[in-house]
């Protein structure tokens, strides 16, 4: 097993043990379908208002791909509305102050917006509405029996226990040196929280988790995740 051009070359499972995984994965793909059919049709103005003052803010495009390792390795080319200027360079993270940001671009980061189109990957089945956070070639390769043996063994989410304990990963992370923070503090209880996701998941635990990611990005609340448990309440500031 090994990582090249951004996908993780996996041991092939048995046809029964294929036909068991889409059995018990039904439930939950019927409910992205539904929910992220239902949220394109209706936030489609919005969608398209979004795609225009992008393009209206900055010079380039509207939308912008980043590469990422999907479900069983599969190389990922997450879409997101641009956030940066266009043909940005520099580190793969982002600080709350990054320059590279535009106007429009801190708007989008701030309201999590730049997610949305992220919608299309859920329906088209690449992506779930809940899962571990899709992540960099490069950091899965620091980690790459936990990323294979677990992790990867469930689709990739738009929201998950990991994305609601580091809602403000951005303004969390170390101005100074923000890979190497990342790398050695953040990443490691990431990888224990989407560990535990990818063991204990389940439709119910996916409604809690929608319900908990609506209460800090629409209510604007924060939100404590237990490491050790994953039970998830309001933080007391």
């Amino acid at each position: 097993m090994s990582v090249r051009d951004g996908v993780i070359r996996n041991d092939v499972s048995s046809p029964a043990d294929l036909l068991r995984a889409a059995l018990r994965a039904a439930p939950k793909r019927a409910l992205d379908i539904a929910v992220s059919a239902a949220l394109l049709v209706l936030m489609l103005p919005m969608l398209l208002a979004l795609a225009v003052l992008v393009r209206l803010d900055s010079p380039g495009p509207s939308f912008f791909r980043c590469r990422r390792v999907g479900h069983r390795g599969r190389s990922l080319r997450m879409l997101k509305f641009r956030k940066m200027v266009a043909d940005a360079a520099g580190a793969a993270l982002t600080t709350a102050d990054d320059e590279r940001f535009t106007r429009m671009g801190r708007l989008l980061a701030k309201y999590k917006l730049d997610e949305l189109p992220q919608l299309w990957h859920v329906l088209i089945g690449e992506m779930s509405l809940v899962g571990p956070r899709p992540e960099d070639p490069g950091f899965v390769e620091r980690h790459e029996d936990v990323y294979h043996h677990e992790i990867l063994r469930v689709k990739p989410g738009m929201v998950g226990l990991s994305q609601l304990a580091f809602a403000d990963e951005a303004g969390a992370l170390n101005t100074a040196d923000p890979v190497r923070h990342y790398v050695e503090v953040l990443l490691p209880q990431k990888i224990a929280l989407d560990r535990m996701y990818a063991a204990k998941a389940s439709v119910r635990l996916d409604l809690r988790i929608l319900f908990w990611t609506f209460v800090t990005v629409v209510l604007r609340r924060p939100v404590a995740v237990h490491r050790d448990s994953g039970l998830m309440n309001l933080r007391h500031r």
